[in-house]
């Protein structure tokens, strides 16, 4: 017990010290996969106003502790199958990259009478192991998913090396940046650029040079996982 609420102490103090580093218009997403809800709770009263989630199932679980403390992004995989829970729970998703999936949250909003803001992911690195849309791509999708009326792009979002030097990171945020500025331009119908979600807890300072306005941290948040890093 002691060792958890040295925990939970431990997040509070991170917290704080990252929300005093933020430069201003620059908004955190506490990236909380396989986190606990009392966890999730602790950041959220430390001053955490946006949670990520990565699987619908842990959202809902944590969503019964947090509830409308704090806003809910998707930021995983979203599979079809768990779209119509996920439109119920989330107040962005961050990781659009198809428009099959475009159309299944268009879809599952309609019938409950909500606008999805959305981001489209973006594949800056090109690599096959993970999600998101090519460089080259991703104004034709835009174009395509802009004449849905239950969902609204309101920006991009890239993940960039999960590890190694930050300097890595850097091309792939000034990649997406420019993609980010040149849809600006274009002033599309139902497409609003707002945010440009990049960099994680190895890299959000490179990329909050590069541009991006929303960060998600997790383990400068709530500590090393077992396996990986957020």
């Amino acid at each position: 017990m002691l060792k958890y609420l040295t925990r939970l102490k431990m997040i509070e103090q991170n917290v704080s010290q990252i929300l005093s580093e933020l430069p201003a218009g620059v908004e955190l997403v506490a990236a909380a996969k396989t986190r606990q809800p009392a966890e999730i709770l602790e950041a959220a009263e430390a001053g955490v106003k946006i949670i990520g989630e990565n699987y619908v199932q842990e959202a809902e679980r944590a969503y019964e502790t947090a509830g409308n403390r704090v806003k809910w992004h998707f930021i995983g995989h979203l599979q079809k199958n768990k779209i119509k829970k996920a439109v119920r729970i989330f107040d962005m998703i961050e990781t659009v990259d198809s428009s099959e999936l475009a159309r299944e949250i268009d879809k599952r909003c309609s019938q409950i009478g909500k606008v999805m803001p959305i981001l489209i992911e973006i594949n800056s690195g090109r690599e096959e192991q993970k999600a998101g849309i090519l460089p080259e791509e991703a104004e034709q999708l835009i174009r395509e998913i802009s004449a849905y009326q239950n969902i609204k792009v309101m920006g991009l979002m890239t993940m960039g090396p999960f590890a190694g030097d930050p300097e890595d990171s850097r091309p792939y945020f000034v990649e997406t940046r420019k993609i980010f500025e040149r849809i600006e331009q274009l002033q599309l119908p139902n497409v609003d650029m707002r945010y440009l979600s990049m960099g994680m807890t190895n890299s959000y300072k490179i990329a909050i040079e590069e541009g991006a306005n929303i960060v998600r941290i997790g383990s400068k948040i709530f500590g090393e996982r077992d396996y990986g890093t957020t």
